[in-house]
């Protein structure tokens, strides 16, 4: 499979992914985005005037579903930190990305990195795509083609994330409703 036919065949892959995340942000809004099952799911949680990821010391599945909003919020983190560290040569840490404080502002963030990661990657040259030089995060060592794939699977993962969380709410907002 020849370069351009590839990177066309990536981005196609993506551009679905987008299209799922897309999907399910259509009229999402904060209530929804802040809710969680359970207090233990990952959530941003406000301190003062400032908004705090959780973050996992397990993976446990007793944590439970993570609240729209961390997964927003995780969404901007491995792709700031991606963009970051492949453009820039900059490694990010968690603290670095901040939750912006609304859903709305949230998504807009997040379109703006799908608008940023989709013209770093029609930049990529053939050499560059095979190389390992700008992949530092997260798989120091890999070539571009496998991080490429990797975030079309990571958006995947969490737009359908955000999809079963919207799916648990309303289901659980009309139980409650119809009781």
């Amino acid at each position: 499979m020849g370069y351009n036919t590839m990177k066309k065949e990536i981005l196609f892959q993506f551009d679905i992914a987008w299209q799922l995340f897309e999907y399910h942000c259509q009229n999402l809004n904060d209530d929804e985005a802040l809710w969680c099952i359970n207090e233990n799911g990952l959530q941003i949680r406000k301190k003062d005037t400032t908004w705090i990821p959780d973050w996992p010391d397990t993976e446990d599945y007793a944590i439970g579903p993570s609240s729209i909003s961390w997964i927003m919020w995780h969404i901007l983190f491995w792709w700031k930190s991606t963009i970051s560290a492949s453009k820039y040569n900059i490694i990010l840490n968690k603290d670095d990305v901040k939750w912006p404080g609304d859903t709305s502002r949230a998504i807009i963030e997040i379109r703006n990195c799908h608008d940023e990661w989709i013209h770093f990657v029609n930049s990529l040259s053939e050499e560059e795509l095979s190389s390992s030089t700008l992949c530092r995060w997260p798989f120091d060592g890999q070539n571009m083609y496998s991080l490429l794939l990797w975030l079309n699977a990571e958006l995947m993962k969490n737009a359908s994330e955000i999809g079963f969380a919207r799916f648990l709410y309303a289901s659980i907002k009309q139980k409650s409703g119809a009781e």
